[in-house]
């Protein structure tokens, strides 16, 4: 008689996690700014470049306590191309070609408000001065602006929460993310979905994070308690059998089954980072717990059980299908990963002062 054996891996600890790796996104980057797509590891010049990936790695770098030289090479550069994409009035290009000629007319879509994020956060946080000032000019300029879209303002709250944390007298800063926070609106009554939108489409977790931080930053309880009671629901509508399942291309609708394919990086970083802030805004270290899904999950606590980046290249793979990840290797899944693995490395160190090692 023969015995299968079904080989089970091992859990995936919070030591597990690397440290962040820059090499891929200086591979994508040039001395124009960080071209947008790979086919595998390899950039590819005819897609050219977008504000929306651009801000996204101005945010990460500005994430880094003590940036490399490197790092700060690549934030000088981003910061360039956004304050060249902004129109006098605020407004913002997004779309840069390899012929280095803007290819739409400045707006107020979504890479407007990621525009704002990141220039929000490396004028509180980057510890080079001259970027901390040409950044905060920059946002003050497309903080004037307000969009219609409320992911575009999600994002732009959120670069609006970086500079009020960071100088509590920006009425700027004070009024945009109080702006953001009533363009989303409150949760619903539905306990089955509470969400203030009728479907669940991408960012999602960006919208209670807003929430979050307004209710912090503004000093309104009701409104931190609905983006907590938000982000909440959210996590375990992302829970499936103890792994992070995200949000898909194609979303997900109440009364409809969900489907669990394609799922995209930068949700679970999204993910982490809300957590994040929970945990900050709050002090209660159940948080913790849905942020380190959002780490499993690139290393391969999810639905197909992959590992979701190459450790030879240092670039996150662009998607999660059925079958596995899609191997391209882009900007914006490149981003998502270095920016869960800071959060990794942050909750390493908080979890290692704990008397029970906590996570690690």
């Amino acid at each position: 008689m023969s015995i299968s054996l079904r080989l089970v891996p091992p859990p995936i600890r919070l030591v597990d996690a690397p440290e962040p790796n820059w090499s891929h996104i200086a591979r994508l980057s040039d001395d124009t700014g960080l071209l947008e797509h790979a086919r595998n590891a390899i950039p590819r010049r005819e897609h050219g470049y977008c504000v929306d990936d651009v801000s996204r790695g101005l945010l990460v770098a500005a994430r880094e306590p003590q940036p490399t030289a490197q790092v700060v090479r690549l934030a000088e550069r981003y910061l360039t191309f956004l304050t060249h994409a902004l129109a006098p009035d605020g407004t913002c290009h997004n779309r840069f070609g390899y012929d280095r000629v803007w290819h739409d007319e400045p707006s107020l879509g979504d890479w407007w408000g990621r525009a704002l994020w990141g220039l929000g956060t490396a004028a509180a946080r980057f510890p080079v001065p001259w970027i901390r000032a040409e950044a905060h000019e920059a946002f003050a300029i497309a903080a004037r602006q307000r969009s219609p879209w409320p992911r575009a303002m999600a994002f732009a709250g959120l670069g609006a929460a970086e500079v009020l944390r960071a100088d509590p007298r920006s009425g700027a800063a004070a009024s945009l993310l109080g702006d953001a926070a009533t363009v989303i609106g409150p949760p619903g009554p539905d306990p089955d979905w509470v969400w203030p939108e009728r479907e669940l489409t991408y960012a999602n977790p960006a919208p209670a994070e807003v929430l979050i931080q307004a209710g912090d930053l503004l000093g309104d309880e009701p409104l931190l308690a609905d983006g907590l009671r938000m982000l909440s629901w959210l996590c375990r509508m992302q829970e499936n059998n103890g792994h992070l399942s995200t949000v898909p291309v194609g979303g997900w609708r109440p009364g409809v089954p969900k489907h669990r394919h394609d799922q995209q990086p930068i949700e679970a970083a999204a993910t982490a980072d809300a957590c994040a802030t929970a945990a900050a805004v709050t002090g209660d270290e159940r948080w913790d717990a849905p942020l380190f899904m959002s780490i499993a999950w690139f290393l391969g606590d999810n639905d197909t059980g992959t590992v979701m980046y190459d450790p030879l290249t240092g670039g996150g793979f662009d998607g999660l299908k059925p079958d596995g990840p899609n191997l391209n290797q882009g900007a914006e899944s490149t981003l998502a990963l270095v920016s869960t693995l800071q959060h990794a490395r942050a909750l390493a160190s908080r979890s290692a002062t704990r008397p029970s090692g906590g996570l690690a």
